[in-house]
């Protein structure tokens, strides 16, 4: 089992599974790895089951009932060209549990057709369970064929349940729309962290709508992007305060060369106990931060990299 990944693998796939999951050979625990539409590896433990569907492509993850420090791998390459890939996969996540979910996907596409992911993960999670989920996208390729990726994430807490995302765009994805549907109960808390870097005549698109549903349910995102080149990113979210709650949403932007950014905010407060906050930010680098880096013997371009990597991470 050691060699398992490695010897289905060539070069190139390997290099997709590094970038978007950090896995370089057999990870430990539980994982899932998806090919080309196809599961090619696949472990569970004694309290990680994964199913694959019955009537459509996709997993159910079970985890059980005070699971504690357990990590599910479950990345998605495609290499073949022209491929059009949807996938669904649903966690059911037990009470008390305590698991790190690692995702993501990585196109390769040296074509001039389309290559598409497009991604549905449901998360169900029980009382005071706590996950962290981690899904990263990359593209990459010398072909002039797109490379797409929609991920959708829909999200259920129960009484006491955290869910922990963390979403980034590393770079090569021409386009993409990213939906996130959230609803929470009593005690709940959701936290997003997305970092997105969009160049050329790429697109990129983000939508939030979260429910706090819940006595004392929270929810926070914060949005950093880089738009670079003609690229173009729009951010759109909506939080309903339905009950007495917090919810504070950021969205910081770095706009470069002929991009475009657009933010849409959206709170609604249904309920006299709900605080809603909302921030966003738009604006280029600040020409004193590329004057302190330079100072320091860095070129221009050198300070504005080194700009840009901190603010994504």
């Amino acid at each position: 089992m050691a060699n398992e990944i490695e010897n289905k693998l060539d070069k190139i796939e390997l290099n997709l599974l590094k970038q978007i999951s950090a896995i370089e050979k057999t990870p430990m625990g539980a994982y899932n790895i998806r090919q080309n539409g196809k599961g090619i590896a696949r472990n569970t433990t004694a309290n990680v089951d994964i199913i694959p569907k019955e009537d459509k492509p996709g997993i159910d993850i079970i985890v059980n009932p005070n699971t504690q420090n357990e990590s599910i791998h479950i990345p998605v390459i495609l290499t073949e060209a022209g491929f059009n890939d949807t996938v669904y996969n649903d966690f059911y996540i037990g009470e008390n549990a305590n698991v790190v979910i690692v995702a993501g996907c990585g196109i390769h596409n040296s074509s001039c057709e389309t290559s598409e992911h497009d991604g549905i993960h449901t998360f169900h999670l029980e009382k005071n369970a706590k996950v962290k989920y981690i899904e990263k996208h990359y593209g990459e390729g010398s072909g002039t064929g797109d490379k797409i990726l929609n991920p959708q994430t829909i999200v259920y807490l129960e009484d006491g349940s955290t869910l922990e995302m963390e979403t980034v765009q590393i770079k090569g994805v021409t386009s993409t729309v990213r939906k996130t549907e959230a609803q929470l109960e009593d005690n709940t808390n959701l936290v997003i962290t997305e970092r997105i870097m969009t160049h050329e005549n790429q697109s990129a698109k983000t939508i939030f709508n979260v429910n706090l549903n819940g006595s004392n349910s929270s929810v926070h995102v914060a949005s950093r992007s880089i738009a670079k080149d003609h690229s173009t990113q729009e951010f759109i979210s909506n939080v309903n305060g339905n009950n007495k709650c917090f919810g504070h949403v950021e969205c910081d932007a770095i706009i470069m060369d002929t991009a475009k950014v657009i933010s849409t905010p959206q709170i609604v407060a249904n309920h006299i106990d709900a605080s809603l906050v909302h921030e966003a930010a738009i604006g280029k680098i600040a020409g004193e931060q590329l004057i302190k880096l330079m100072s320091l013997g860095l070129t221009e371009k050198e300070a504005e990299e080194q700009i840009i990597n901190g603010f994504l991470k």
